[in-house]
């Protein structure tokens, strides 16, 4: 993974983490161990659905650059479907709190989001290769 890809993902990693940890430690209080489990569960989901997008995206941008907007669209898209997957295969379960694990989820998600975006405006990433020439003037 380049540097600009690895400090991207870190970037958006360690904020969403600690979004998450304080998420695991509100429901704790809130909801018991029940709550804490539902809250690791959504973040670690989080993460995982996210970077493995960003990945993905950033992949497509260098070899398929033509593709990245579609594949951008249809990668949220099917992350969205995955989520409401695993919601309702768990809609009813007592590992953990329902509760806890979506509003986790929403928040882990919305960190990511914002916590990439950051990242991404932040970097000097050269739009246009600078030509490189035999000679110099």
């Amino acid at each position: 993974m380049p540097s600009n890809d690895a400090r991207t993902l870190l970037q958006a990693a360690v904020p969403t983490a600690a979004a998450g940890a304080v998420a695991a430690v509100v429901s704790a209080v809130v909801a018991g161990g029940e709550g804490a489990l539902g809250a690791v569960v959504a973040t670690v989901l989080a993460m995982l659905f996210m970077g493995v997008g960003l990945y993905v995206l950033q992949r497509t941008a260098k070899s398929l650059p033509h593709l990245f907007q579609a594949m951008g669209l249809m990668l949220y898209a099917a992350q969205i479907l995955l989520l409401f997957v695993f919601l309702a295969a768990f809609k009813n379960t007592e590992l953990f709190n329902p509760r806890c694990f979506a509003i986790t989820l929403v928040v882990s998600t919305l960190v990511w989001i914002a916590a990439q975006t950051r990242a991404h405006m932040k970097a000097k990433i050269l739009y246009v290769e600078p030509e490189k020439t035999g000679h110099s003037s």
